[in-house]
């Protein structure tokens, strides 16, 4: 039996002990020494949120299969055990060989969110790996970024050796087979850097300079290494298919965010929201075969024992079979128990027939997600959902026995005015006026309206990659106005109203859009104590402030300010197909509150035409 990383004593000290000690139902096991290559699949937050992370889920999957390659999991201590692992010198470890992770060949570290990124640091540091990437040796492991945040990742440029920009499925191996020559060599690092750096979709970022005019605008960024490329591809599976997916994934021991069979019907999105970097960067969208579906669906319950399964997707009901794989999950597994989770409908007739079948209507709520207040505001995002849509979904809801409704809006969106900010607290006392239409006799209780508002953060590669940012006092300042008029509404006993945390969302902005200067601003935070900064009990903001002033970064230059047309963003040198043109011309129609049809009623031009097939059917000629 294998030694674990921990004692005892120390597992019975702290919380949660079986987030450390691996041994899952379906966890891989093989003998270390007798593989190639080592690859730790690192997450950056705690245990609950990173096991619940499919992506990870697939990679895991992907890599094991192979049998020269043994790849484990590794997640961020929570507080208690880091303070441990600090003051005994403890090596941050894998779960499955409790081996450290220092002696592993690869740190494969997935990007989500950008608060996580002091998160990233601690790995590295617990790992006993150098913070910096010039620091390492040809005794340390390569260091890997991957994930949606990799789509800019200037901010994290020096603490990373190599990134894989795109979906993980394509030349992950491509990577594996250079570097299991470049070790049975004895390479150099810089040389398996250099090979790697020939390879589509990874980006070396100590093979690139960037230099910058005396008001802090980029105005080069160029290769220093004959191997580096002059852009870096996004990498894209074309057929979603026929690719990796796991009929097997890891149960945890303990309840997790996600705590049930995640099945991902497609890829990408038709909507074309502007706001929505996941949107523009997993385009084209791609659907899985509903056949494939079915069978993933009957293997991964028998070999995780779930109770629900939750189908995943950016837009759910714009999956064309639809109908017939949630028809067919309720037929074939609605007798044994098993919930269904549908996440990202659209509420019409077919969404709550569904959730009839599949709830308990007593005990939830339906979500709409409007994001703005006014129909005005919808058209500048390119929303694409009327205030009638909305209505008329409110009022079939009531009418068939929901009482709760969960609405979500975002505060600070471009050209943005006080009567859109009040259309907030209108449309949610509309959606109650809906309830109370029913005859009295017909209600089955009182109705409950929660409306959340987040705060508009720009991110690369949307057409509002070019927009302001509100600071923290008037992002505060709107959320008043509407708390404001939501108690001034006819309903307002039926009406809740709560906002996110403004100084997070103001960081949050600051690594979205920032550049490699914003890479001191993280090691100057982490260094002072900044961990966890995604948990609101342990964000000190006074920790951000206070290196902003130290390093002489200008957190107003990389936040609020509106870029112009022309300026060299930081991930420029970055395609993910869809053109920039496309970007500003969706960013000047915005302006003039102009929609732009979704893909399966026009094509836009995106750009996003390698895909030959779905719904892309443009061509490059």
């Amino acid at each position: 039996m294998r030694q674990l990383a921990l004692s005892d004593e120390i597992l019975l000290s702290i919380e949660k002990p079986a987030r450390y000690i691996g041994n899952e139902v379906n966890s891989v096991k093989k003998d270390p020494s007798k593989v190639d290559i080592r690859f730790a699949m690192c997450f950056p937050d705690v245990y609950e949120i990173g096991m619940s992370h499919m992506g990870m889920s697939i990679l895991y999957d992907m890599f094991n299969r192979r049998d020269d390659i043994y790849c484990e999991r590794a997640f961020s201590p929570w507080v208690d055990l880091d303070r441990i692992m600090r003051k005994e010198k403890i090596p941050l470890f894998a779960l499955e060989s409790q081996e450290p992770l220092k002696y592993f060949d690869f740190l494969g570290i997935t990007l989500q969110y950008e608060m996580c990124y002091t998160n990233v640091l601690q790995l590295l540091d617990l790992s006993q790996i150098p913070l910096l990437a010039k620091d390492r040796t040809e005794e340390h492991p390569f260091v890997i970024g991957g994930g949606p945040c990799a789509t800019n990742p200037e901010p994290l440029a020096d603490f990373f050796d190599l990134f894989y920009i795109g979906e993980g499925e394509t030349v992950y191996f491509e990577l594996m087979e250079v570097y299991k020559e470049h070790k049975k060599s004895g390479g150099l690092r810089v040389e398996f850097l250099e090979k790697a750096a020939e390879i589509p979709g990874i980006y070396v970022p100590a093979f690139y300079d960037v230099t910058y005019d005396e008001k802090g605008f980029i105005t080069s960024f160029v290769k220093n290494n004959p191997h580096a490329k002059d852009s870096i591809q996004r990498q894209m599976v074309v057929d979603v298919s026929n690719t990796y997916y796991p009929k097997a994934p890891v149960v945890p021991y303990i309840k997790v965010t996600q705590d049930r069979v995640v099945l991902e019907i497609q890829r990408g999105c038709i909507r074309g929201c502007r706001f929505c970097q996941a949107g523009m960067i997993y385009r084209p969208n791609r659907e899985r075969n509903v056949e494939m579906l079915k069978e993933y669906a009957r293997t991964m319950l028998k070999n995780t024992g779930h109770e629900e399964i939750s189908l995943s997707s950016l837009s759910s009901s714009d999956y064309d079979d639809l109908k017939e794989l949630v028809y067919f999950l309720i037929d074939e597994f609605g007798s044994k128990n098993v919930n269904i989770s549908l996440p990202s409908l659209r509420i019409d007739a077919f969404a709550l027939d569904v959730m009839k079948k599949v709830q308990d209507i007593r005990k939830s709520s339906l979500t709409f997600a409007p994001e703005a207040g006014s129909q005005r505001l919808r058209n500048v995002i390119n929303k694409g959902l009327s205030e009638e849509q909305i209505l008329k979904g409110a009022s079939d809801a009531f009418n068939g026995g929901w009482t709760k409704v969960k609405l979500y809006f975002m505060l600070g969106l471009p050209t943005e005015t006080e009567e859109d900010i009040k259309g907030i607290a209108w449309l949610s006392d509309k959606i109650a006026r809906k309830y109370y239409e029913i005859p009295k006799e017909d209600r089955t209780g009182r109705c409950q309206i929660t409306a959340s508002s987040s705060f508009f953060v720009p991110k690369p590669f949307t057409p509002f990659q070019w927009a302001p940012m509100n600071t923290k006092k008037e992002f505060l300042d709107k959320a008043k106005i509407v708390n404001q008029e939501m108690k001034s509404q006819l309903n307002s006993k039926s009406l809740r109203y709560n906002w996110h945390e403004a100084d997070l969302t103001v960081l949050e902005g600051f690594l979205a859009r920032g550049d490699r200067k914003a890479g001191r601003v993280l090691l100057e935070v982490y260094k002072n104590g900044a961990l966890y900064d995604s948990w609101s009990e342990h964000f000190h903001n006074e920790i951000w402030m206070n290196a902003f002033e130290s390093t002489g970064v200008d957190l107003d230059f990389y936040t609020f300010r509106e870029r112009d047309l022309d300026e060299v963003l930081p991930w420029d040198f970055i395609d993910i197909e869809v053109t920039k043109k496309f970007l500003q011309l969706e960013w000047e129609r915005a302006k003039a509150e102009k929609e732009t049809p979704h893909c399966k009623e026009k094509c836009s031009g995106c750009g996003a035409f390698s895909y030959q097939g779905g719904v892309c059917l443009e061509s490059k000629n």
